[in-house]
């Protein structure tokens, strides 16, 4: 029996086979918080009958059904993959370092048709009953990246889903000695793609990826259930750089606006010989939107440049993931 509380709850994910069809989780990632909840359009009869004061209720219709909601999470050093894949959109085979324990995934952005999860929720009663959720066809339509002085890598994802199951055998959740990554193993870089360096004061940064999906594609003879949706517009790639202003490099990009290769990266313990822990975002063209500095007071100024991601004509933005896992 569980506790009767959000201490009882547990997320469970799988990759599908089938856009919508159940696939039992297999990976247990620990989260903050969720709102994952299915939505329902009804439509009522207005249909008059003499002397009747309300509608009929065996008049009423589910029209249509989706899911949305977001999931927030700390980004550890293991069991991230199948996130990582369902918003990029590569499909990756971990690759073993040299003979080590240490394997690389390397996920480039590429269009995210097939990439779908099943998200399987417990809800624990009061009683310590844990109600079973599995929410099908799920699709990340963003992810939002964010780490700051003192905290933790976290991440929110957004989801768009198919459908709701309440008929499936809620997993046994099982969970591996996994650890957040945080501010003291993060770096960001600028320079050009491939030789960025690191830049001083940088005390928070942020990246949000966005998938423009047409999540409308409800039809006949579909049950009131969409089909798989499909990218309806370009990549969205934006984010934010809190510093103190120890230089002028980013200031001179935004005066300029010229173009740099960005690189946002945490590094962690030694898994094996030159092998460490590893979360990158590697942006290969950004370009500063605003940012310039002002002086409001006594303080050391704090620029907050916010940025937009590009393509360079090359390099997709990828993000490479060095870890334990030998699968996603």
């Amino acid at each position: 029996m569980a506790i009767g509380s959000g201490l009882g709850a547990q997320i469970g994910i799988a990759a599908e086979g089938t856009y919508g069809v159940y696939t039992a989780p297999t990976k247990f990632p620990e989260f903050t918080k969720e709102s994952l909840v299915l939505k329902k359009t009804t439509a009522q009869s207005a249909g008059i009958a003499a002397g009747r004061l309300l509608p009929l209720s065996s008049r009423r219709v589910v029209t249509r059904k989706e899911v949305s909601g977001t999931i927030d999470l700390e980004v550890a050093n293991k069991g991230m993959g199948l996130l990582f894949q369902a918003l990029m959109g590569t499909s990756v085979t971990p690759v073993q370092q040299a003979a080590t324990t240490a394997y690389l995934q390397t996920h480039t952005l590429a269009d995210t048709a097939g990439k779908s999860l099943t998200i399987q929720k417990g809800v624990p009663l009061t009683t310590g009953t844990v109600t079973d959720k599995s929410f099908l066809g799920c699709k990340v339509l963003s992810a939002e990246f964010s780490c700051e002085v003192g905290g933790m890598l976290t991440v929110t994802f957004e989801f768009d889903g198919k459908d709701c199951d309440e008929g499936q055998t809620l997993a046994v959740a099982s969970y591996s000695n996994m650890s957040p990554f945080n501010f003291s193993q993060m770096a960001f870089k600028t320079g050009s793609f491939g030789t960025e360096t690191a830049l001083d004061g940088i005390r928070k940064v942020s990246v949000k990826i966005e998938r423009a999906l047409d999540v409308e594609r409800f039809y006949a003879n579909q049950a009131a259930l969409k089909k798989e949706p499909i990218s309806n517009d370009l990549v969205k790639v934006t984010g934010s750089v809190e510093t103190d202003y120890v230089a002028t490099t980013l200031d001179d990009l935004h005066t300029s606006d010229a173009a740099t290769s960005a690189v946002w990266e945490f590094v962690g313990p030694n898994i094996a010989s030159t092998y460490f822990e590893t979360f990158r975002i590697k942006l290969p063209a950004i370009k500063i939107d605003e940012g310039p500095p002002v002086v409001d007071g006594f303080a050391v100024v704090k620029p907050v440049y916010s940025f937009t991601g590009f393509y360079d004509g090359t390099n997709n933005p990828a993000i490479e993931y060095l870890s334990t896992d030998v699968t996603l």
